[in-house]
Formats: structure tokens, C-alpha cells, sequence
């Protein structure tokens, strides 16, 4: 397995992590498999999406503040209950075909690691499989 830190810098955010991805599949030498994209983290999840236009996470952020706002009638004690249910909705999982030695991802898809509960220092873990 492979880990690598991101430090996020907002309450919510969307961090490209595809080149630290890319790398780790690179480190593993597989040729053909799957790449496994694990958050550890009960406010923080991983999605796939566009990597063209950042406008499109500012635009996802935008609307997952809406549906789950920050300041709602939630009992959870830390108050970071929006951060627990936006990590739900997005998953903490993320699988990714290996081909020659590479990430099989769409023309404009990118790999992002989303922050619900920031500023904080996270980790992304990676396992590269047959």
C-alpha cells in the first residue's frame, strides 16, 4: 500500500490528486489491474470528474453546500455532521482500471480528494492489484 498526505486549506474543497495516483501505479510496476483510491476519513471522501474546468468543483461544492448545509438542525456534538453525511453521498472509494502500466481514465476525468471538514491534514491511501 501506498499513502501520501494532502493538506487542505478550506471547510470543503476539491483536490486534483491524480499525479500522486498516477505515481503510485507507476511505483508498483503492475501492468494490467486495479488501482484502489481509499480515503481514511469520516468527513473527506474521493470522487472522479471532470479536470478540464475548475469551475466544475467549484460548481459541485456549491451545490453539495446546498443540499447538506453547514448550519442545520444536527444533534452530532463535534458539529461536523455535514461533513459526515457529504462524505457519504460522495464515498470514500474509488476503483480504477490498470492498462500498460496506466491509469484508465477518461479524456477529461481527474482524481479528487474532497475535504467536508477543513482545514485539516489527510491521507489517501493507494493499493495497485491484479
Amino acid at each position: 500500500m501506498i499513502k501520501f498526505q494532502v493538506t487542505t486549506k478550506s471547510g470543503t474543497e476539491m483536490i486534483d490528486v491524480t499525479v500522486q495516483v498516477r505515481d503510485a501505479v507507476e511505483k508498483s510496476k503492475l501492468k494490467d489491474g486495479v488501482c484502489l483510491v481509499f480515503v481514511p476519513h469520516t468527513t473527506a471522501g474521493v470522487t472522479i470528474n471532470e479536470n478540464a474546468d475548475p469551475a466544475v468543483r467549484r460548481d459541485m461544492l456549491v451545490e453539495l453546500n446546498k443540499l447538506v448545509p453547514e448550519r442545520d438542525y444536527f444533534t452530532h456534538a463535534e458539529g461536523n455532521s455535514a461533513g459526515h453525511i457529504k462524505s457519504s453521498l460522495i464515498g470514500n472509494t474509488k476503483q480504477i482500471i490498470v492498462e500498460n502500466g496506466r491509469l484508465a481514465l477518461g479524456t477529461w476525468q481527474g482524481i479528487y480528494f474532497c475535504e467536508f471538514d477543513g482545514p485539516r491534514e489527510r491521507e489517501v491511501w493507494i493499493k495497485v492489484t491484479e
